[in-house]
């Protein structure tokens, strides 16, 4: 039988997207920490020259009156300048330089949210009409590093690759390194449909110019680059058992990825990385972003109750794969629709599970948020690295991906 292969890829902290997802997220927690019930929907948007960068934020943030009124608001310039340079983005050399106003410009364009919207809402409905999935599998669970995740494989590779990429450069373990970075993993399966063994990565990181002085020419150069990257990143974060001596590795495809890179060779902007935030192409997506808007927007919060539910079918084992499917109307609380599929490994029928998931969660936003404790500011680390497929309280607070023991026992009835 032909080999099956899938793919999925993942960026780093210091992609331009994943700024702006970054200072988006800066935003919405900020304005949580003043007032837990703020309304926030705020987008970014990043780009370097020669001369001076330039962030843009625009969009609509609604706070307490009375916190309004006291001059207590978050200063939005100022945040989203540390949070590029907590980045990385601090030597204008390498790409951006996002601490001097000489160096970066910040326009904010920030208003209230429409009226119209806020009474919906206010009423405990859908801060917005959409559709939303949550996915969850059993492909991580054959390998002890990624036991507990119900994740496919592909897309815990990528997220965990990029990760290391991040902790490297602040680490000094790869010194060379620069903040902006990709990679790719293809999975190869067997005739059962289970992840065997990795059949290819992909990395891309920015490196300093200087490396070329140090090893001779550009040849030298890319050899110590991928060597470094093989030792340090791909062969520490991916089990051994699922590498062989065969696995393609490319580092830097074009053959060199040097300063200045970062916003200044590529615009960035906020929820432009959407199936890298989830789940890396394997489950569905309904097409909003997350980033930059607080939890009474469904798009962010029911998206999350999804994979909750659907994390909870699979961990108590009615299903290997389940997909759950939500749909809402702006300003009404209860879901138009909700849809399990199973894509055949359920032993009993989607209906029935659809009629549990329908009696075991709440999916409408008020409980949403109460059951998932998400009126606080934990969205900062959501911003790079993933959404879903995280360990909770290690990569973050990420509540839903908790798995309650008793939740389980009632779909196991």
């Amino acid at each position: 039988m032909s080999v099956r292969l899938f793919t999925s890829e993942s960026v780093t902290s210091g992609h331009p997207d994943k700024v702006c997802d970054a200072i988006s997220d800066a935003i919405v927690d900020a304005c949580l920490t003043l007032d837990s019930k703020a309304r926030v929907a705020v987008e970014t948007c990043i780009k370097g020259d020669e001369n001076q960068g330039l962030i843009l934020l625009a969009g609509e943030v609604t706070i307490a009156k009375e916190i309004f009124d006291a001059g207590n608001v978050p200063n939005y310039a100022q945040i989203a300048r540390d949070t590029a340079a907590s980045i990385g983005y601090d030597d204008h050399s390498i790409g951006f330089d996002s601490t001097t106003e000489e160096r970066c410009k910040v326009l904010v364009r920030i208003t209230s949210q429409s009226p119209d919207i806020s009474q919906g809402v206010d009423r405990d409905g859908a801060g917005d009409q959409g559709l939303m999935f949550g996915y969850a599998c059993t492909e991580t669970e054959a390998f002890d590093d990624f036991s507990g995740l119900y994740f496919p494989l592909a897309a815990a590779l990528s997220l965990r690759l990029t990760r290391r990429l991040t902790e490297v450069r602040e680490k000094g373990i790869l010194p060379w390194a620069r903040p902006d970075g990709k990679s790719q993993v293809t999975i190869e399966y067997d005739e059962q449909g289970n992840p065997s063994k990795v059949h290819t990565v992909i990395i891309a990181i920015q490196h300093d110019a200087n490396l070329l002085l140090e090893h001779g020419d550009e040849s030298g150069e890319h050899a110590f680059v991928s060597a470094e990257i093989k030792k340090h990143v791909v062969e520490y974060c991916i089990p051994s058992i699922l590498l062989s001596n065969e696995y393609n590795l490319v580092v830097n495809g074009t053959g060199r990825f040097a300063d200045p890179g970062g916003p200044l060779t590529d615009a960035g902007l906020t929820g432009r990385k959407i199936i890298v935030d989830t789940y890396g192409g394997l489950g569905r997506h309904g097409g909003g972003a997350f980033s930059g808007k607080d939890p009474s927007k469904v798009d962010r919060s029911a998206a999350y109750a999804a994979r909750h539910a659907a994390k909870h079918i699979v961990a108590a084992g009615l299903a290997s794969r389940c997909e759950i499917q939500l749909a809402y109307v702006i300003g009404v609380a209860k879901p138009v629709s909700l849809r399990v599929e199973t894509f055949g490994t359920s032993q009993i029928s989607e209906s029935k599970i659809e009629k549990l998931v329908g009696e075991v969660f709440d999916f409408t936003p008020k409980q949403i948020i109460q059951n998932l404790n998400l009126l606080r500011p934990i969205y900062s680390s959501t911003s790079a690295g993933g959404h879903f497929g995280r360990t909770p309280e290690v990569d973050g607070e990420f509540p839903w991906e908790v798995l309650d023991e008793n939740i389980i026992a009632k779909l196991g009835q």
